[in-house]
């Protein structure tokens, strides 16, 4: 018995939903706006193994509880309690998925790329991703393991 197209398309949308299940992640400081759901793909499971040579899709979902002309990521590996600047394409939140300016009580799916160079260390370590409005207080901040590998 040859699957329908339609029961393709629901096999593959189930597929693609267990991977870009919710990540359980530390809320590191969300002041301005309250996060409501984290996704990094691929990353079935936690920590996530972040292969070298490979970018991964996040996406974010929060609400906002100001309004803001504009808004800037700035992403860190932390080790030992030391954050490292880890840097990403494109650090302008209103060319990453977001209608700015930035209004009070909406929500926003924030979407970016976490690139893995080849030639970072194979470690384990925290990724800390942050999102600041225009008067650089904290949108959302959260963090989840991740161990970087060949």
């Amino acid at each position: 018995m040859v699957p329908s197209p339609l029961a393709l398309l629901l096999a593959l949308g189930v597929a693609a939903t267990a991977l870009a299940e919710p990540l359980r992640f530390i809320d590191c400081g969300s002041v301005d706006g309250s996060i409501q759901e984290v996704n990094v793909s691929p990353c079935p499971t936690q920590p996530c193994l972040l292969h070298k040579g490979t970018s991964y899709s996040i996406n974010v979902t929060f609400a906002s509880k100001i309004e803001s002309q504009g808004s800037k990521a700035r992403v860190y590996g932390e080790m030992l309690h030391v954050d490292i600047p880890f840097p990403i394409p494109e650090p302008d939140g209103c060319k990453s998925g977001i209608q700015c300016p930035i209004q009070k009580g909406h929500s926003y799916s924030y979407l970016n790329k976490l690139p893995v160079k080849s030639e970072y260390p194979s470690i384990k370590l925290i990724v800390k991703w942050e999102l600041v409005d225009d008067q650089d207080q904290m949108l959302f901040c959260w963090k989840i393991p991740v161990q970087i590998t060949s």
